[in-house]
C-alpha cells in the first residue's frame, strides 16, 4: 500500500497539522512515512499545503507531480491540484467559499461541510480533524486507534485534554462527508 497525498488551504485552517498527525499515523502504524509542508511567510492567510506519503515500502522522494488523494481547502487549492489528482484518485473539499467546484468526471469527489460544522457548533478548533475523518470514512490509510496515538504524539502535553474533542471530530467527519460524482 502507498497512498500520496497533498492537503491545501490557506494558513490557519489546521492543513500542516493535518498532515503532521496523519504522518505520526501512519508512523504508530509501522508505515515509512514522508512529511513535507510548503507555506508562505504569512502564518494565517497565506497559502499552505503538505504532502504526505504513507506506505508499507520505502519512499524513494517526497516530490510528487500527481497525487492518490488531495483535500483542498480553499478555491486557489482546488484550482492548483485538481487536474494533479491520478485518474481513480480521490479529492475532498471543504464547500465553504468555493465559488466553481470540483468538473473532474475520472476521479472520485467528496464534499464535506466541515467548517459550517465547525462555526455551528463553536468548535472551530476541530475542522482539520472532522476533514481527517472524512477523508478516514473513504480512504481508510490509517486506523482511528493510531490517529489518537499521533495526536499524543503531536500535541503538546498541555493540550492532550483536547483529545477526545478530536475524537469525536472524526466520527463527525465520518458522518458528514458526502460522494459528489
Amino acid at each position: 500500500m502507498k497512498e500520496e497525498i497533498i492537503i491545501a488551504g490557506f494558513g490557519g485552517q489546521g492543513v500542516l497539522s493535518m498532515g503532521k498527525i496523519l504522518a505520526y499515523s501512519g508512523l504508530m502504524q509501522g508505515q515509512e512515512v514522508s512529511w513535507m509542508p510548503s507555506y508562505g511567510p504569512e502564518q494565517r492567510g497565506g497559502t499552505a499545503n503538505v504532502t504526505v506519503i504513507l506506505s508499507d515500502e520505502r519512499i524513494s522522494s517526497p516530490v510528487l507531480n500527481s497525487y492518490d488523494t488531495a483535500i483542498v481547502l480553499n478555491q486557489p487549492s482546488l484550482e492548483r491540484f485538481e487536474s494533479k489528482v491520478k485518474p481513480g484518485g480521490t479529492l475532498i473539499f471543504d464547500s465553504n467559499g468555493f465559488h466553481k467546484f470540483p468538473t473532474r468526471t475520472d476521479i472520485n469527489i467528496y464534499r464535506i461541510d466541515a467548517t459550517e460544522y465547525a462555526y455551528a457548533n463553536d468548535s472551530t478548533k476541530t475542522m482539520n480533524m472532522i476533514i481527517l475523518g472524512g477523508l478516514l470514512k473513504v480512504r481508510p490509510i490509517v486506523k482511528v486507534a493510531n490517529v489518537l496515538k499521533g495526536l499524543k504524539k503531536s500535541l503538546p502535553d498541555r493540550h492532550h485534554h483536547l483529545i477526545p474533542m478530536n475524537e469525536k471530530a472524526i466520527e463527525v467527519g465520518m458522518e458528514l462527508i458526502q460522494k459528489v460524482n
